[in-house]
This record gives structure tokens, sequence and C-alpha cells, in this order.
């Protein structure tokens, strides 16, 4: 299979020091970053459909700069004026960090969790000390995280859409003539089919590659072929994996 020209439905790294860069050139091909999907913000008026009040809560629960934006969004939208009370639980520093966009940062109000994860031990003896607090989880519309775990521990915790995954729709004169094309979430995938219906792998000799494991079943679901996903053992990343690939392909 010759691999000339490759589509990362990610938008483009901001840093020229992106491994993806070294791998174009290692191999000489193409590299498009055309992300499948994009998020935008639920209106305040949506919003009010969930029968959430945001000034009923003492404390908010971050995973994400997307729900970071869309939560102070929300609250200038509807009105509802902070409280220098609020706490804040972030699931990464960088993300805890990132608030400074909204607040004055004050390390006694904002805890953040080393793994990246909503069950960091960190994160969660943070929230178990403060489980006096009301907490609100801003989430996206194909959220399907069990929580369960966070009502174990003694925690009132109401999730909240502030924002959904929408396909990012192709125009009628934009190309699609890549030879591999590279998946970061199921929703990447159904977008795919919603912009080429007629879409047929076989015929164009198109490969795919994908990351995480609901994203590969995603692929198989659709009928299509899957011809790597990361991470794995020997593959930790998708550049790692698509690095493999290309080389083995020239052998």
């Amino acid at each position: 299979m010759s691999i000339k020209k490759i589509l990362v439905s990610q938008p483009q790294p901001a840093s020229s020091k992106s491994p993806y860069y070294d791998i174009a050139a290692k191999h000489d091909v193409e590299l498009v970053f055309r992300p499948f999907i994009k998020v935008e913000g639920l209106s305040a008026k949506e919003f009010r459909q969930q029968k959430i009040n945001l000034a009923d809560y003492s404390a908010v629960i971050f995973t994400a700069r997307t729900a970071v934006d869309n939560f102070f969004r929300l609250c200038e939208e509807s009105r509802v004026s902070v409280p220098d009370t609020m706490r804040y639980f972030c699931t990464t520093e960088a993300l805890a960090l990132y608030l400074q966009k909204y607040i004055v940062y004050r390390k006694r109000k904002i805890n953040f969790g080393l793994s990246g994860k909503l069950n960091d031990p960190q994160l969660m003896a943070a929230m178990v000390k403060n489980k006096k607090e009301k907490f609100l989880l801003p989430v996206s519309d194909v959220h399907q995280d069990d929580l369960t775990y966070l009502t174990e521990a003694g925690l009132d915790v109401t999730p909240a859409v502030m924002y959904r995954t929408v396909s990012n729709d192709f125009t009628p004169d934009e190309p699609f003539d890549y030879d591999l094309l590279l998946f970061f979430s199921p929703a990447g995938i159904n977008s795919l089919k919603k912009n080429f219906p007629d879409f047929n792998q076989a015929e164009n000799g198109v490969a795919i590659g994908t990351f995480g494991a609901t994203t590969a079943k995603a692929v198989e679901d659709a009928g299509l072929t899957l011809s790597f996903s990361a991470p794995s053992k020997e593959s930790p990343s998708m550049t790692a994996a698509l690095e493999k690939f290309l080389s083995e392909q020239e052998i």
C-alpha cells in the first residue's frame, strides 16, 4: 500500500516540534489536519431546559478546557455571578492554571489531580475533604462515563451538559483524496459516514488508523476495515502507531 496523503482528524499541532512533522519528513508524506467533528456550546435557553440553577452550586469539577470555557460563558449569558467562594476541582494542573483566564488563581480553592482522570486519588481525596459542597460537573452531550463512584464517596455531584459534539461538514469542493485516515473518537467515524455516505474503503484503497478502543469498535461497527490502532504495548501513542505502520509499508 502506497501512503502519500494522510488526514489527521484533529486540529493542527500548535508546536512545530510535533512528532507528526518528523514522521512526514521521514516518510515523505503529506499530512492534512482536518477535524471531522467540532464542539459547540449550548445556548443559555437550551441549557435552561435541564432545570439546573448555576447559582445553587458551590463547587465545579473540570475535565477539559472546553468545559471551563462553556461554564463561564453560560454563567455570563445566564447573568449568574460566580462567587469568590466557589471551589474548583480539575483533572490536571494545566487545566487548573487555565482557570486564570477567568478567575484570580488561589491555591486554597483550586485542587487538581495528577493522572488526568476524574477518579485520580489526589483529586478524589480533595473532593471528599470538601464533601459538604454541592458539585457541578460540566460535560458534553456524548458523555457516558459511569460516575457512581462519586456518589458512593458521599459527593453531591450533578452532571450538566454544556456543549455538544457535531459533525464538521466538508464542502462540496473540498478534496477527499487521502490514502490514510486517522480517527480519535467514534463521533469522527459518524461524521465520515454522514459526509460521505457512499464512501467505499476497499475501492479507494484507504487505510484507517484509530486511537482508543471505542473508536476502533466504531470502525468495525460501520463495516470498515481497521489497519492499526493505538494505544498498545508497542505503540503507546497515535504517532508511534503511525510511524510503525508507515515503516511496515516500506518493507
